[in-house]
């Protein structure tokens, strides 16, 4: 049985693989549209790569904690302790009875839920500078265009015989900068899409890490119930019965 580990890295290598085939493939359209500003365009995939690289870094750091999890829901008690997201855990659940409490599954379940946000904090964020970066180039493409425009207008002699030469001469700045917003967007966003695809895929094997320790536990979990006997309860109930007996001769009295 293949565990969700594997398959999230399968789907992962194979993302990847297909996208790089897919610019393998499509060489000279992509060479086109990165040199269409190289210093920006050149900052997005770069990013983009970096963000790859910390994705994969990221799930394979889970594979110790999923190791342990798995062997430890498998009954192996005498496994080395995880390295990091679940080490705590595994040390509150080492000195555990056979037994744990309500109140001490929670505890436990928010603070591995923290942590596995924490651990995803890293992509988000470069996801999100992707997607501000393809915005930057739009803006920036757009501020070129209307500069050029401008710049292109005031320039013309309408007198001049050579008034067309010059106009298509001139429209090189603004079609450069229309270049760049639309090519600097296009990586952008397709980096944004490949990191939040991969991370998706993180994010699914500590959702499923989660949920197997919440099942686990859970059948391992004892309410906290009220010491009292039945002998305690026959004992309040015969003391009520003679207060209100006492409270019916008094009342009777009275009358």
């Amino acid at each position: 049985m293949i565990s969700p580990f594997t398959r999230s890295l399968n789907r992962m290598a194979l993302f990847v693989a297909c996208v790089v085939a897919g610019i393998v493939l499509f060489f000279d359209p992509f060479m086109q549209i990165a040199s269409a500003n190289v210093i920006l365009n050149g900052i997005i995939i770069g990013t983009a790569i970096f963000g790859i690289g910390l994705c994969f870094v990221q799930i394979f750091r889970l594979l110790p904690e999923h190791r342990w999890l798995y062997r430890y829901i498998g009954g192996d008690r005498r496994i080395p302790l995880p390295p990091r997201i679940l080490r705590p855990a595994a040390l509150m659940l080492s000195a555990r009875p056979s037994r744990i409490s309500a109140t001490a599954l929670d505890s436990m379940l928010d603070m591995i839920l923290l942590r596995f946000e924490d651990n995803r904090e890293s992509i988000r964020y470069i996801t999100n500078i992707l997607i501000f970066l393809g915005l930057l180039g739009t803006f920036w493409g757009l501020l070129m265009t209307v500069g050029g425009f401008a710049e292109l207008i005031s320039g013309l002699d309408m007198a001049d015989e050579t008034v067309l030469e010059s106009m298509q001469l001139g429209l090189a700045r603004p079609l450069a900068g229309m270049a760049t917003a639309f090519t600097s967007s296009i990586l952008g966003l397709g980096g944004s899409l490949i990191v939040g695809f991969l991370g998706q895929q993180i994010q699914i094997v500590q959702n499923t890490m989660f949920n197997e320790i919440e099942e686990y536990f859970a059948a391992h979990t004892h309410t906290a119930t009220p010491d009292v006997t039945l002998g305690q309860i026959g004992t309040a109930a015969r003391a009520l019965n003679k207060t209100v007996q006492h409270f019916d001769r008094t009342i009777a009295r009275l009358s």
